[in-house]
């Protein structure tokens, strides 16, 4: 292979520029840029073209060529029919079309396409709910047909293996509220009232919040992947060709078992952190076990208990929900299923955040002892 090589023959009445060697991308001068750029001043002079002597080029050499002349043919132009056919060819290559102006009102377009998905995402979980409505009303007349193997094996997967997890977090939660509590409650000589901060922000707040987040990234996601493969290997429309429904057996087991097991762990986890708060209240400011087990029913009001098991409940059906939902929508591709699995984890986490934020406006005067 030769590199490519320009060679100018100046004459009385023009610029007779020479072409040789291998026009292809591997024997071009780099940077490609600099050598275009002396093409394009030689182009202005309006020279003649010989590339007779050019022994290969590719289409790179032959765009290089075409660009360098203005995308139009030079007036004298000595070349093979083997290169013309090849120049012709990239001449029919239509360019990219001009970028359009920034319109004025170009802000508004990401809100109202963002408006516009979160309305049709609406849209297709309330088709959702009102077809899981429609299974219960036949579950109803058709007990027989209830899926009670696939309920109890996502009640396993979603409950039963998410309990050490969730102690685990729920207990060293426990541990870092008390600590951090312990230094501000002793400057003011309040050591007694670590009991009422804990029983309150751990059964009322903590643990719910805490099993939303933990279940939207472990199971939420699991159940989105598991459709969204589902839907890639085409497994649902095999479903819907036997006549099997897919929100029967598939959507409502899930939703029901994530609205049984999310109360379950919210106790389960409220239990764990306040045990870690107990040893680390003992620890640090000396605070007897049965004096923190007799003061914390009289200080944190049962009312708090069922905030909690209603936030699990709600978590629960909204995940469920929502994981369910974005697994069907997964299109038959490996990027949509990731894509799908992502905004799954994140609107349930995000959901959960604000549903929190109403119960805790609603319920505002519910369990706080004054």
């Amino acid at each position: 292979m030769s590199q490519a090589t320009i060679e100018t023959q100046p004459r009385i009445d023009s610029l007779r520029v020479l072409l040789a060697g291998d026009w292809t991308l591997a024997t071009l001068p780099q940077p490609i840029a600099g050598f275009e750029l002396r093409l394009r001043e030689l182009a202005r002079a309006d020279p003649g073209w010989d590339l007779l002597a050019i022994t290969r080029l590719d289409s790179v050499g032959a765009i290089l060529l075409w660009r360098s002349w203005g995308r139009r043919w030079p007036s004298s132009l000595a070349v093979s029919d083997s290169h013309r056919s090849l120049l012709a060819r990239v001449e029919a290559i239509q360019p990219a079309p001009p970028v359009p102006a920034r319109e004025p009102l170009a802000w508004l377009v990401v809100p109202g396409r963002l408006s516009l998905t979160a309305i049709d995402n609406l849209a297709g979980m309330l088709a959702l709910v009102g077809q899981l409505v429609l299974d219960l009303l036949y579950l109803c007349t058709h007990p027989r047909d209830a899926p009670w193997r696939e309920f109890s094996a996502n009640l396993y997967k979603s409950g039963a293996q998410a309990l050490p997890v969730t102690a685990l977090i729920g207990f060293l939660i426990g541990i870092v509220l008390s600590y951090l509590s312990a230094l501000q409650l002793k400057a003011f000589g309040a050591d007694v009232f670590i009991v009422n901060l804990l029983g309150i922000s751990i059964v009322r707040e903590l643990g719910p919040v805490l099993v939303a987040v933990l279940v939207a990234g472990r199971s939420g996601s699991a159940m989105t992947a598991q459709i969204g493969v589902m839907r890639v290997t085409e497994e649902i429309d095999a479903l819907a060709t036997m006549g099997v429904s897919r929100s029967l057996r598939l959507i409502l087991p899930k939703v029901a078992a994530l609205a049984v097991a999310m109360p379950l762990l919210v106790i389960w986890c409220s239990a764990a952190g306040i045990l870690g708060g107990m040893i680390s209240a003992h620890l640090q400011m000396d605070l007897a076990y049965g004096f923190f087990l007799d003061t914390l029913p009289r200080v944190v009001p049962v009312a708090n208990v069922w905030i909690g098991l209603g936030k699990g409940l709600t978590f629960g059906l909204l995940i469920g929900l929502i994981a369910c939902h974005f697994g069907l929508r997964v299109k038959p591709n490996t990027e949509s299923l990731s894509a799908q699995t992502t905004t799954s984890v994140v609107t349930s986490i995000t959901v959960a955040i604000l549903v929190d934020a109403v119960f805790a406006v609603v319920t505002r005067g519910l369990g706080i002892p004054l």
